[in-house]
């Protein structure tokens, strides 16, 4: 249930930054069911009418399903016109008054996740830069649940075979998604669920010293990738903030640890529980 709600999210975050990013006035999209061949509309962005809400859309039918056979984006100028897609759905389509459509699978491990859909209500073409913002924004979600598959896989193995902590390949695989955990987190709208996927980090940390230090929930994110071996810029990249920002957390966090450089104090936060 929880992994549901964390793509669901990425979703609804997705069509947001797709609207921003290429001006359409509308955009709507889903996650394919579970054991199905069905990609069930459940998040819609602009749009004046429920008509697309729990549409569920076979793959092959459509542009959307169109687009899950293939496992690549589509688009038509047109629907209800366009003669490369059947047409299922035109009375959903129809109620809701778009015309041109561009659809873009997510993908991850080479399976369709889900499809995020862009829309105009006059036909027309949409050109290249409006199909390459809708990738990018597909690209984010493939990454988010990439990231969440594999902490999930992870804290799973962690539960049952916990991994000693010390050198070697495994643990660096811990320490990595637990970086990439806690950079997730903020992400999620939902404050129940980003709590839990927050003490979910914690299951990979020794449990914390009492009387310790605490550092702040940013300070313990820059960190965490610095522990990682990640550099100022690729931590500022990763957590989508800049470069000096990054420096400022990572100064305070040293300060607070007693460290004079970041290796001490990725050394003393393991000390102190707060890394893996």
């Amino acid at each position: 249930m929880a992994a549901k709600a964390v793509a669901t999210a990425e979703i609804r975050g997705a069509l947001a930054r797709l609207r921003r990013a290429t001006g359409l006035p509308v955009a709507f999209g889903g996650l394919v069911e579970s054991g199905g061949p069905h990609v069930r509309i459940s998040e819609l962005s602009g749009t004046s009418t429920a008509a697309l809400r729990s549409l569920a859309v076979t793959s092959g039918t459509g542009l959307g399903g169109k687009a899950v056979a293939l496992a690549r984006p589509c688009a038509v100028p047109d629907y209800p016109r366009s003669r490369r897609i059947s047409h299922e759905y035109d009375a959903p389509v129809a109620a809701e008054g778009i015309r041109a459509v561009l659809a873009v699978p997510v993908v991850v491990r080479r399976r369709v996740r889900g499809v995020l859909y862009g829309a105009l209500r006059s036909p027309r073409p949409l050109g290249d830069r409006t199909l390459d913002a809708a990738v990018a924004a597909a690209r984010d979600v493939e990454q988010a649940l990439v990231v969440a598959d594999e902490a999930r896989e992870l804290l799973a193995a962690a539960r049952t075979e916990p991994v000693p902590a010390g050198r070697g390949a495994a643990w660096e695989q811990v320490r990595e998604a637990h970086a990439a955990l806690r950079a997730l987190a903020p992400r999620i709208p939902d404050p129940a669920l980003r709590a839990e996927l927050l003490a979910a980090c914690g299951l990979l940390t020794a449990p914390p010293r009492a009387g310790g230090v605490t550092l702040a929930p940013r300070e313990l994110d820059v960190l965490s990738w610095v522990a990682a071996g990640a550099t100022n810029a690729a931590v500022a990249e990763r957590l989508g903030i800049g470069p000096e920002t990054v420096k400022s957390y990572l100064r305070s966090a040293m300060r607070k640890l007693g460290a004079r450089t970041r290796g001490e104090a990725v050394s003393a936060a393991r000390r102190a529980g707060l890394l893996p």
